[in-house]
Parts: C-alpha cells; structure tokens; sequence
C-alpha cells in the first residue's frame, strides 16, 4: 500500500450524514481519516482496507472537548509535516435540544447542544490549526452548518444559535487566513435537508412544544429528504472544488 498522503479528520463519523462521508473518504486511495464520535464502529475498518486507506477511530464524546483538542494538537506536532499533501479537518457533529421554547428547556440539554455544535468545532479547528501551522499541506475546515444558521424557527434557539455562530467563526477564520502564510480555507455548509436521526426527532416532537413539527413531517411524506450518502457525495464534491474557500459560507439547496 502507498503511503496515505490526504489527512482527514472527521467528527460523528458514526452514523447519519458523517457515517456517509467516512465511508465515501475511505472508498478514495491515499486518504488517511482519523473518525471521531462516541463509540467506534467496526465496519468502518474494513471500509478502509476495502479502497486502500488508513483509518484511526477516536471515541470521544465532544460534549467534553478539550481532552480530543488537546490529542489531536499533540497528534499533529508529532507528525512530519512534509507526510501529507493536503490535511482537513470536517465539524461533522451535532446534537440537537428537544424541540421546545426556551423558557422550558433544561440547562443540560442547552449546554451539551452549545458544546457538541459550537465549542467542540472551535476548539478542534483551532487545534488543527496551531498543530499544522508549518506544514505545507493544502489545509481546509469544513464546518457542517444548517440553514437554521440564518433563519429563525421556534423551538429550535439552542441549535439555531449554534449554526449561527459555526457560521460567523468560519468568517472569522477565513478573515485570519488571509494574512498567513498556507492560510486555512475555511467554508461553513449547509448540506441541505438530510434524512437523519436529527430529522427524525423533530418529526417525533410535540406539537404544542414545537409549532413547526407538521412542517417537518411534510418533508418525510413528500419525500422530500435527502439520503445521507446523496448529500455525502455533494459534501465531498464541494471539499474537492478547485474553488472551495472562495465562498466561506455554501447553500447546497440553493439554486
């Protein structure tokens, strides 16, 4: 086997969306991802030795992210910075509150949703890049976003504020870029609506906790959902864009 010259690490790379591009990226020769989520998953193993890459599973629950930012700093430093040819990193995962107004939300599920979708992303992509700072590697972050970053929906403030802020700090970071040497691109997307276990808890809600749930529902009925592995290809597609970065914020549902 070729030594993998494409780092990738990619977070909740153990089911829906994240699961699809995981498997995608490992399908690609010379791709070496690094998958982190909750719990391992065995499958993905062979996936890699399938399409002849490499593949490191960290279980970690990014509801607490420093210890995972603080491995992949120390991950990246040990590597020989001439190893790879290009090194992403994708803030894949997400958790969603229980749909309901914010005045009867539990601070639990407030503050695990800020870490998982908002804290965790920063502290890794800024571990990505302080531990890449003199690699010569074409470096990306890809933020996974929603299109709830720029809309409103009642029920929804812990997660709208989240894909709102993923958002702005991937403005920031493109901004930064600009006056370094190698500078990151860094290009927040909006995947579009997927069929995933997060669409699935919004169909499930309470009406009278979340007003939008019939909206919701409309979608799964008319079929108008998208499977995780179609979006997946999109995803990839866009990452692999001789353009990727010229737009730091991307719609793949716009016209």
């Amino acid at each position: 086997m070729n030594e993998p010259r494409h780092l990738t690490i990619i977070t909740g790379a153990s089911r829906g969306l994240g699961r699809a591009i995981a498997s995608l990226l490992l399908e690609q020769p010379g791709q070496h991802l690094i998958a982190i989520s909750r719990s391992s998953d065995p499958s993905l193993m062979n996936l890699g030795v399938i399409g002849r890459s490499e593949i490191e599973q960290w279980a970690h629950d990014l509801s607490d992210p420093i210890p995972v930012a603080a491995r992949l700093v120390d991950y990246l430093l040990a590597k020989d910075p001439s190893r790879f040819s290009t090194a992403t990193i994708i803030n894949n995962a997400g958790l969603m509150a229980p749909p309901r107004p914010l005045g009867r939300s539990s601070f639990d599920d407030i503050v695990q949703c800020l870490r998982v979708g908002l804290e965790a992303p920063m502290l890794l992509s800024s571990a990505f890049l302080r531990g890449t700072t003199e690699w010569p590697a074409a470096r990306k972050i890809l933020n996974i976003s929603s299109g709830l970053g720029s809309m409103a929906r009642a029920g929804q403030a812990p997660y709208c504020a989240v894909k709102a802020g993923l958002d702005h700090f991937t403005r920031v970071m493109a901004l930064e870029a600009v006056s370094q040497p190698n500078g990151a691109k860094a290009v927040s997307l909006y995947p579009g609506v997927v069929d995933t276990e997060m669409q699935a808890e919004l169909r499930r809600a309470d009406p009278a906790e979340f007003p939008e749930v019939s909206r919701f529902r409309a979608l799964k009925e008319k079929g108008l959902l998208e499977s995780p592995e179609a979006a997946a290809r999109k995803v990839i597609a866009c990452l692999n864009g001789g353009d990727f970065g010229a737009k730091t914020i991307v719609d793949l549902a716009a016209p």
